[in-house]
């Protein structure tokens, strides 16, 4: 029999702190294993420079400025959410973009065109809500 007390501390006791990693790796698959940058997807791990950059990254024929690129943002909706922005939906062929606004001004002007072309629908009007029945 616990204590309420007692019974708390126990069950605080198992709860990890915060922002802990949850996930622990051992053997190759751990962060400081030699191995890990050969069986791992990603090609991530304690390896050395030469192994790191392979005859498929061609990192030879990149320019510095291109090896320190950041990923571009259509790259990042792929690996993140999984929105491939570089496909087209309707007909699957490859999409670039051409601009990118980000003056607020422009974008003002350019929505407020957009709202004026857009042919007026009426709304349709939702009934008043109602409160639920009172119990007397």
């Amino acid at each position: 029999m616990f204590e309420p007390l007692n019974f708390l501390a126990r069950l605080a006791a198992l709860i990890p702190k915060p922002r802990t990693n949850l996930t622990r790796f051992h053997g190759v698959f751990a962060p400081n294993s030699k191995h890990r940058a050969d069986i791992t997807p990603a090609k991530r791990g304690k390896a050395k420079k030469k192994e790191k950059y392979s005859e498929e990254t061609n990192w030879q024929d990149k320019t510095v400025p291109e090896q320190h690129a950041a990923m571009r943002w259509a790259q990042r909706l792929k690996r993140v959410f999984d929105i491939d922005a570089e496909v087209c939906e309707h007909c699957g062929g490859t999409v670039k973009v051409i601009a990118c606004i980000e003056d607020p001004q422009v974008i003002k002007t350019i929505l407020a065109h957009l709202d004026q072309k857009t042919p007026t629908v009426p709304l349709t009007l939702l009934p008043e809500s109602k409160a639920p029945p009172q119990r007397v």
